[in-house]
């Protein structure tokens, strides 16, 4: 373990140099965007997403300079989702990553605008992505365009919050999260894969290994929302219960809900058996996000 944290450490800190030559900086006119968009970018995100797409790059016999676009392109629109989410108008939060969110620093008009940008910044840098000879710009941009859409990202969303105060049965929870949770993680992975041409078969490997991925990441972080605190977490806890959410815990109890986690991590890590021992990294960061208490 002690490996992937340097693993995970060192990626990071890529993509944090990526992230800052890719976005404005302070100083450029006008000033307040730029500074809200650098806010919520650089408020100290574990950059799992991005750190996912380079891995299946290498997995798939990829560099991560030639998938670092995509990664940040993945970073970019899951903060703007995060400064959405904690609007009022959503689930109303005022902590985000351990500082204050977006409109609670800037105001929610300006908030919502820096959430804007980073969308149109995520397509922009997918158009950096070089083609190959299994894809190219366009698809790269489809991937991620039907993926934010309301089949997808914005669905979820609606469907999350047409749930508060209710009891939803356990498969529409579960879209919520393929939605949201497991959708983009998912793309977040097969965009690494596409920038390395990957094959038909890798592609689907990838895809299967990023859903159950995904769906488990979303079941701990609802545990995690019952078990830790907010110093712990770096965003409010309590928040599902406070809003009277349905989640894993409250459908099936503490238990269970690992259980389910633990099941839909082995199933992603079988499914990338195609890859042999290329796809390590993968395969430890499916484990670390299971293990992970924060």
């Amino acid at each position: 373990m002690s490996d992937l944290k340097t693993y995970l450490t060192d990626r990071s800190a890529l993509v944090d140099a990526a992230l800052n030559r890719f976005i404005p900086s302070e100083e450029t006119s006008p000033p307040t965007i730029h500074k809200a968009m650098r806010h919520s970018i650089f408020a100290g995100g574990k950059r799992l997403r991005p750190i996912l797409c380079l891995a299946a790059a290498e997995a798939c016999g990829g560099s991560i300079d030639t998938a670092m676009p995509a990664a940040c392109a993945v970073e970019c629109l899951h903060t703007y989702t995060l400064i959405h989410d904690d609007l009022p108008c959503m689930d109303d939060d005022d902590f985000r990553r351990g500082v204050p969110t977006c409109h609670k620093v800037y105001g929610e008009g300006v908030a919502v605008l820096a959430g804007d940008a980073l969308q149109a910044l995520a397509f922009q840098l997918l158009a950096e992505v070089p083609g190959n000879a299994q894809f190219n710009v366009g698809d790269y941009v489809r991937e991620l365009a039907v993926t934010s859409g309301s089949l997808h990202l914005i669905g979820g969303q609606v469907m999350d919050l047409e749930g508060e105060g209710k009891k939803l049965p356990l498969a529409d929870l579960r879209y919520v999260h393929e939605s949201k949770t497991a959708a983009l993680l998912t793309t977040s992975i097969k965009l690494g894969g596409m920038s390395a041409g990957a094959s038909t078969e890798q592609i689907a490997a990838l895809h299967a290994f990023g859903w159950n991925t995904g769906l488990a990441f979303q079941i701990i972080d609802d545990i995690l929302d019952v078990t830790q605190t907010t110093e712990k977490l770096g965003k409010s806890a309590g928040k599902d219960l406070a809003s009277e959410k349905s989640t894993y815990p409250a459908l099936l109890g503490l238990d269970a809900s690992r259980a389910e986690a633990h099941r839909l991590t082995t199933e992603a890590m079988n499914a990338l058996s195609i890859f042999g021992d290329q796809a390590e990294r993968l395969r430890q960061m499916a484990g670390y996000l299971l293990a992970r208490d924060y």
